[in-house]
């Protein structure tokens, strides 16, 4: 599948080489292809990944938006994504991560959708840190990934993408229970640095058979 990553940071970049390593061909959109990061995270795609203007990776048939949500707005209006499948991985926090700057009656999810007109918006990877989407599994059970979106065709590829990464995907519904996945990531942040855990830890939903 081919795949254009807005974001060449810890996120995007995580992501194209997890990637790249089952197959996948990546185009990485950012305004500088080639600052050393973008060309380090090229070189680790073990030549599955080039970098190009973020026009250039918006013809890819997946999107995937890696960006800090401060950027995602302009990036998003200023591209033509109607019909695409784009996953957002975004988190609308405050610039000292001590919260979220919207939740309750939007969401991150939500917004990118409406500025990424006619896409077919899925929130992924937003819940977790980029070391474990290096490596989702711990002693041999796989992380759980939640996901939502209101296409869902949009969503089996997203839940398609996140197995090949090693997670375990879990539907979380539509759209608008990005609001709800947005403060888990939150949790997340909170435990890792504030509770002391680093981040060398996960999510997992377990059910009882």
């Amino acid at each position: 599948m081919n795949i254009g990553i807005l974001g060449a940071g810890n996120v995007g970049g995580t992501l194209a080489r997890a990637w790249a390593r089952r197959g996948h061909e990546i185009v990485i959109g950012v305004r500088d292809p080639d600052s050393p990061k973008t060309r380090e995270t090229v070189e680790g795609c073990g030549g599955k990944a080039r970098a190009g203007a973020v026009e250039e990776a918006a013809r890819c048939e997946v999107m995937v938006n890696a960006l800090p949500f401060a950027a995602t707005k302009e990036a998003l209006q200023a591209l033509n994504l109607s019909g695409k499948v784009l996953l957002d991985c975004a988190n609308p926090l405050k610039r000292d991560m001590s919260g979220l700057e919207i939740g309750t009656t939007t969401s991150g999810g939500e917004m990118a959708a409406q500025w990424a007109r006619g896409a077919k918006v899925v929130k992924i990877f937003n819940s977790t840190g980029y070391n474990n989407m290096a490596d989702p599994n711990y002693g041999g059970v796989p992380l759980t990934m939640f996901y939502c979106g209101d296409d869902t065709d949009a969503k089996r590829i997203a839940a398609s993408l996140a197995r090949d990464i090693g997670f375990d995907p879990v539907d979380a519904g539509p759209l608008s229970n990005a609001r709800l996945l947005e403060p888990v990531a939150m949790l997340w942040i909170w435990l890792a640095i504030q509770g002391g855990m680093d981040h060398a830890f996960g999510f997992k939903l377990l059910t009882r058979t």
